[in-house]
């Protein structure tokens, strides 16, 4: 590649850029979609769990005409989730009622990746992008002329550090692998111990699980991979694969998605739940609106702003009480295990299952 002229560059392939492409391709936009990795979704960092359909409505009453947007083949369904179940320090459960299902994240990814290409995207893999100047990219495959440029890179964006935009501040970090194993079909939380100010997982797949730990570096003091082999021992997991790392972004979507011809969407937005980590659904709802909008402006000069707006009242509400609710967690339930097993009981099953649904846990 030596020059490229595009009317839509979008930088990443995840499901945040994937479905991006999708669709503003869809709507007329000639599209191109860089990804630094030799191959989508490769290597897996995330824990791989889908909410339902229902469940993503429930925390995001005002996303709309998203029913087909989660439709996919079955053979990327791998276990449906029956509930989640969270664990204080001492081993105590409680169970709160949840549907979903797990999947194969790199095969997902690459599902959406064949349906932005299906829809007219052009991908090009293993390109980085490296600066930005004006209406010109460079990457390490040569020059990007493009209208407008989408960053669906992740939490440390380059789009959005090259465009001078706002970025995710404290991102978490966390390791995760698979374990192979038979596993109920319920994903456990586990709450203080090898996990401070965050998680440990345990997400069970086919035949094997996807299992991990999260912590917040102010009340850690230890490294993440020995947190880990520690949550390994305590639950005699057989891990099967490398650990992988990855930073998650903690205190919710960014106050400025869009600057000039530049937007944000996904992890590079911060549209994560706090107080889970949760992300691909809203990359996907977010991705959508994002694809649509670009496509607009550029065939009849429909505001980039309009991305924003629509985001905005989709995601402000539901991410701003998570972010609440995991600043309270912060002050009053994490510090020790003794303080963590306290509030989770005081809390209870039903502020719990509103915790974990963005939610208000009062009263």
């Amino acid at each position: 590649m030596d020059v490229l002229k595009t009317d839509v560059l979008v930088v990443g392939g995840g499901p945040a850029g994937s479905t991006t492409a999708r669709f503003a391709a869809l709507n007329g936009a000639d599209v191109t979609l860089i990804e630094q990795r030799e191959e989508i979704g490769v290597p897996v960092k995330c824990g791989e769990l889908m909410p339902s359909l229902d469940e993503i409505k429930g925390m995001f009453p005002n996303a709309k005409d998203i029913d087909g947007l989660f439709d996919v083949p079955s053979e990327h369904i791998l276990r449906d989730i029956e509930g989640i179940k969270l664990i204080d320090p001492k081993g105590r459960a409680i169970s709160l009622d949840f549907t979903g299902y797990t999947t194969d994240r790199a095969l997902f990814d690459q599902y959406l990746a064949r349906e932005a290409v299906r829809a007219g995207s052009k991908e090009i893999k293993g390109c980085s992008l490296l600066s930005i100047d004006g209406n010109v990219a460079t990457t390490n495959q040569g020059t990007v002329e493009f209208k407008v440029i989408v960053g669906a890179d992740g939490p440390g964006s380059r789009v959005s550090s090259q465009l001078g935009m706002e970025r995710n501040r404290n991102p978490y970090p966390a390791v995760t692998a698979q374990a192979k194993g038979d596993f109920e079909p319920y994903v456990k939380m586990f709450f203080g111990g090898v996990a401070p100010g965050a998680y440990s997982w345990i997400i069970p797949k086919a035949g094997q699980a996807n299992v991990g730990v999260g912590f917040s570096p102010k009340f850690a003091n230890g490294s993440l991979n020995a947190y880990f082999r520690k949550f390994q021992s305590m639950h005699d997991l057989e891990v099967t694969s490398v650990l992988k790392g990855k930073f998650v972004p903690s205190e919710g979507m960014l106050g400025h998605l869009v600057k000039g011809n530049g937007l944000l969407v996904g992890d590079a937005a911060g549209q994560v739940i706090s107080v889970n980590g949760g992300g691909i659904p809203l990359a996907m709802i977010a991705g959508k609106a994002c694809g649509e909008v670009v496509a607009g402006n550029l065939k009849d000069g429909r505001p980039l702003m309009d991305y924003e707006e629509i985001c905005k009242a989709i995601f402000s509400k539901p991410l701003g009480t998570a972010s609440r609710n995991k600043r309270l967690a912060d002050m009053f339930a994490f510090g020790s295990d003794w303080r963590t097993g306290i509030c989770m009981g005081l809390l209870g099953r039903r502020r719990l299952g509103n915790l974990i649904r963005c939610k208000s846990i009062f009263p």
